[in-house]
């Protein structure tokens, strides 16, 4: 498996250390289920016995024992004198968790270690010597533990050699080389870029049989001139001026034809070349689920136990490739996922038994691949979720209007447990309760550009459908034209695609409206959003939905352009978070395509909605210019503040939009126009203060006067904000409203402007 003579002996042990307690976790789990099999228990005596000898040979003395206690368990089951039940795979798995430990421990600690954990190694070895004799074993409790040292990302460990009873295996076909992600990401951009560059060979491929068309006519239309004065007297010179073209024009033709027939050859070998490099790349990303989820069943069985229940998790689709990041930003969803099915899914035993389950619950998690993008499946066979109980707390809590929570459907009702701090239970314990999970999920697998779903049968479980890419370095897409440019939409963030006449758009307040399925959504234009201009009038609107149902909107693009399949190219990041925009691509052609950022272009809208600004979909001119009223943008994280202030400039007369935070601010007003920004200080993404340092470093905006309104009323913080640039710095605990009118007045004047 290569020299690995370059590495301490130590490195090599936490290599094995980490396969064999793997190796342990697994089978001891198995066994739990089947006590008797002869492979499992063979495969664990070995994995035992190659860690005490690795142990001895690093010289630690606790290793050997626990390691030496946990093979005579092994081969007393093997033997038939000992029957591996809970209580001694708790005490099995206690001891694969101090390995692990070990396993995480620098080099320089070791001693440390061996001197910490010997009052719980030798109460473990006890227990599993009392196991071994037929006795009940004593688990002692787990000791006050350090947080585990985090191994570096590419920590320089080889990978073991294969081994078979102590033995090396003769070289595997497959060796293992370990290379940083950058690395990884850097050569899959190469291999796109290629893929992209040898699609430039096409027209040219083209552009030569069209010469060659054309040289055959003239060919023709030379044989043909000849026929026609054949017979009739001509000059020797034109004679021989006539046969002279004809021959080169079948010279040429000919040549054409081989050169033709030559390159279209050669752009078939570099297409297939270019195709197999990407493909290689993207294999070298690729994952098998089953490296991202190997702890879940142990996870699974923990919890159930300290739950009182019996749970088995099964897991399909292991061998299903995805990529790498993708598989390690998966772990804290499914995490979540999985902990709520346990806590909250399975029942108890006794009343699964008087339901007529049987008393151990079955959790199934599933990965495969289906049209082109992954689909992981949670569901649990549990009592699911009450739909009136669900529909009594959204009332209770004021999420929705009560005749509103009354005619929701399902799919409506279950959209609510995916709001931040939303929980159907009714205490906090250390597993649940405080409605931050689903949250989680949600925001995750959005960020990967996929989706999630639920659904909850009565009294059959809950189901969650995650819809995720197979890697995040290629996106299906859906393209679409804006204001003459292209942009690319992510197509599972893509709910739907419509064309839609003129006359099927409705007016409800004041906003346009489209039927979409069973409900009504706002129509925006992209091109009013992305700061593009108006978009083209026609008696058909190119519509794609977007968001979730409870926050639905549909954009109105000027023409679709079909779906494609794009190698995401990150953007510069001196160029920092571009509004609404994700990521870039290349198209065939090599010209640049961007990507669009869903979930930010859905918070552009919702500001232009809650500023009331939104123009109509189909014209998008903006009457702004219209209007003589100053306009004004307040930036505050809290609602409550935000909407007093909306509300007392509005009442005066100023024209006011709002932003949720700074970096929204910033998207604003490098989007739009405004005389005056008050910004609030502490706030999430972007503070005020760099806020001010933004604007007054931007030679367009440095003008605009920014006044700074926040909690901070001691002079070094008043002194701050002035020094990054704030023309005024108001308090929140002093000022009253006059105060803050007064201080905008003076910074530009009253809401009117007068020729």
């Amino acid at each position: 498996m290569g020299d690995l003579s370059q590495f301490s002996m130590f490195e090599l042990f936490r290599q094995e250390a980490e396969n064999q307690t793997a190796t342990l976790t697994r089978g001891i789990l198995t066994l739990e289920q089947n006590p008797t099999s002869p492979r499992e228990l063979e495969a664990l005596m070995r994995a035992a016995h190659s860690l005490k000898g690795a142990a001895r040979i690093i010289g630690l003395e606790a290793g050997v024992r626990l390691a030496h206690a946990m093979e005579d368990c092994f081969v007393a089951a093997q033997k038939g004198q000992l029957l591996l039940n809970s209580a001694a795979t708790d005490c099995l798995l206690r001891s694969v968790d101090l390995f692990t430990n070990l396993a995480q421990t620098p080099e320089s600690n070791l001693a440390v270690w061996d001197g910490n954990r010997k009052s719980e190694v030798d109460s473990l070895v006890q227990s599993l010597a009392a196991l071994t004799s037929g006795s009940s074993p004593s688990l002692p409790a787990r000791m006050n533990e350090a947080p585990l040292p985090v191994p570096a990302e590419n920590p320089p460990i080889p990978p073991a050699p294969a081994m078979r009873n102590n033995t090396p295996e003769p070289e595997a076909a497959d060796r293992v080389l370990r290379v940083t992600a950058e690395n990884l990401n850097r050569l899959l951009g190469l291999a796109g870029e290629s893929l992209v560059e040898s699609r430039w060979l096409e027209p040219f491929a083209d552009s030569l049989l069209r010469l060659k068309r054309q040289q055959w006519r003239l060919a023709k239309t030379l044989e043909s001139l000849e026929g026609n004065l054949a017979g009739q007297s001509l000059d020797e010179r034109t004679q021989a001026h006539l046969q002279d073209a004809q021959q080169q024009a079948g010279d040429c033709l000919r040549n054409l034809s081989t050169q033709h027939a030559e390159f279209e050859l050669y752009c078939r070998r570099i297409a297939g070349l270019s195709h197999r490099l990407y493909r290689e790349a993207m294999a070298s990303r690729m994952r098998p689920f089953a490296d991202g989820v190997h702890g879940f069943p142990r996870l699974v069985r923990d919890l159930a136990r300290d739950l009182g229940k019996d749970v088995r998790l099964e897991i399909t689709g292991k061998d299903t490739p995805l990529d790498r990041e993708v598989l390690e930003k998966l772990e804290a969803p499914l995490n979540h996922l999985l902990r709520n099915a346990v806590d909250h899914g399975i029942e108890m035993p006794e009343v699964r038994v008087q339901t007529g389950k049987p008393p151990q619950g079955t959790i199934l998690l599933e990965a495969r691949h289906s049209a082109g993008l992954l689909l992981i499946i949670v569901q649990d066979d549990g009592c699911g979720i009450s739909l009136e109980r669900l529909r009594k707390v959204i009332g209770e809590r004021k999420l929705a209007a009560p005749e509103v929570v009354e005619k929701l459907g399902e799919d409506e009702l279950l959209e609510f447990l995916f709001l931040p701090g939303f929980s159907l239970r009714e205490n906090v314990t250390n597993v649940s309760g405080r409605g931050v999970g689903l949250d989680v999920v949600r925001s995750t697998v959005q960020n990967l550009r996929g989706s999630v779903r639920v659904s909850a049968p009565p009294g059959q479980g809950v189901r969650f459908q995650l819809q995720l890419p197979l890697t995040v370095s290629v996106a299906r897409t859906l393209l679409a034209e804006i204001a003459g440019e292209p942009y690319a939409f992510p197509l599972a963030r893509v709910q739907g695609v419509l064309r839609v006449p003129q006359n099927q758009v409705a007016m409800l307040e004041g906003r346009e409206h489209l039927a979409y399925k069973d409900q009504r959504i706002g129509l925006v234009a992209a091109s009013q959003i992305l700061g593009r201009g108006a978009a083209p009038a026609g008696d058909e609107l190119a519509v794609i939905v977007l968001g979730e149902r409870t926050r639905r909107f549909g954009v109105v693009v000027d023409k679709f352009l079909g779906e494609r399949e794009l190698v995401v190219q990150p953007l510069d990041p001196r160029l920092r978070k571009i509004k609404d925009i994700s990521a870039a691509a290349l198209m065939p052609d090599g010209s640049p395509v961007l990507i669009v950022d869903v979930d930010d272009l859905l918070r552009s809208i919702e500001l232009l909605v809650t500023g009331g600004r939104l123009a109509k979909a189909h014209s998008s001119e903006t009457a702004l210019a219209q209007h003589r009223c100053k306009r004004i943008l307040v930036v505050d994280d809290s609602l409550t503040v935000r909407e007093l202030e909306r509300k007392l400039l509005s009442n005066r007369g100023f024209e006011v939009e709002v932003a949720v935070d700074g970096m929204d601010g910033w998207n604003a007003v490098r989007t739009e126009t405004y005389d005056l920004v008050v910004s609030d200080v502490d706030m999430p993404r972007l503070d005020g203060i760099e806020l001010v340092s933004l604007i007054k470093k931007d030679p367009r905006l440095k003008a605009l006067p920014v006044m700074i309104v926040s909690y901070k009323d001691r002079e070094e913080d008043r002194r701050r904000g002035l020094d990054a640039g704030a023309d005024y710095y108001l308090t929140k605990g002093s000022f009253h409203d006059e105060a803050l009118l007064t201080a905008v007045v003076d910074l530009i004047g009253e809401p009117e402007d007068h020729p």
